[in-house]
């Protein structure tokens, strides 16, 4: 039997929601590539796309500008956070500024609802994991860094407070757990992400993780308390075969 159609769910009162979910575009400017057609794709696919930060390359407006052109394809809500390429020319807030305009609902330490799911989205920051994470210790420089790591966490930690969604979806940049990051060269582990994001996880109800960054790490595992986690960056191979994940809640 074939797949219910998107509005065959809405319809019968199943109350899943599918999402589609993937980071790592890295859009640049004077690159061929075009994700028009798989941005059409997923809108026939799923009923929500979720972007999960490093959407551009070199974090500049005229790549900001590219993408929204082709989000043009998408006819489904997308939801999405920033990565730290995002950050690298210093134009954030023109790059957040272009995307909410093409209608992203960009998150930042928010939350926002979309057929009854709950989003809640922050970049995250490093620092490692478990017993090896790194503590405030030592030099100023060690100090503002883990600094921002707890801030992000706190982050976190205020938006999920907003939700009031039974299902709710979290959406980062960075990890928030070592098995997701497993494939990449161990000793850049304490920079692609923090333990501190799940600790935070695992004070709420969370139906499911997604985030990226670690393009050589491992698809899936969960925190701590279970909730389950998703490493959706573009080159990590899914289930799905396609560059993006398709995951129901």
């Amino acid at each position: 039997m074939a797949e219910p159609s998107k509005a065959d769910r809405k319809a019968n009162g199943n109350g899943k929601v599918k999402i589609a979910a993937v980071g790592d575009l890295h859009v640049q400017e004077d690159s061929q590539t075009s994700y028009r057609d798989l941005f059409g794709e997923v809108s026939r696919e799923a009923d929500i796309l979720v972007l999960t930060g490093d959407l551009t390359n070199l974090g500049k407006p005229k790549e900001a500008e590219l993408l929204s052109e082709d989000l043009r394809a998408c006819s489904i809500p997308v939801v999405a956070v920033l990565g730290n390429h995002d950050y690298e020319s210093g134009c954030v807030d023109q790059i957040a500024a272009t995307l909410r305009q093409a209608g992203v609902y960009l998150l930042d330490g928010q939350a926002t609802e979309l057929m009854d799911v709950g989003f809640v989205g922050v970049k995250g920051f490093i620092g490692g994991f478990g017993p090896r994470m790194l503590g405030s210790f030592g030099e100023p420089a060690i100090k503002t860094m883990v600094a921002e790591s707890v801030n992000e966490a706190m982050r976190l930690e205020n938006a999920m407070r907003q939700v009031r969604a039974k299902r709710t979806l979290v959406v980062l940049h960075y990890a928030p757990i070592v098995e997701t990051v497993a494939g990449e060269p161990p000793e850049i582990f304490p920079f692609l992400g923090s333990s501190r994001l799940a600790e935070t996880i695992d004070r709420f109800k969370v139906s499911a993780v997604v985030h990226g960054h670690a393009h050589r790490g491992s698809y899936e595992g969960q925190t701590p308390g279970g909730a389950k986690v998703y490493n959706v960056a573009m080159h990590i191979t899914k289930p799905t075969g396609r560059p993006y994940a398709l995951i129901e809640i």
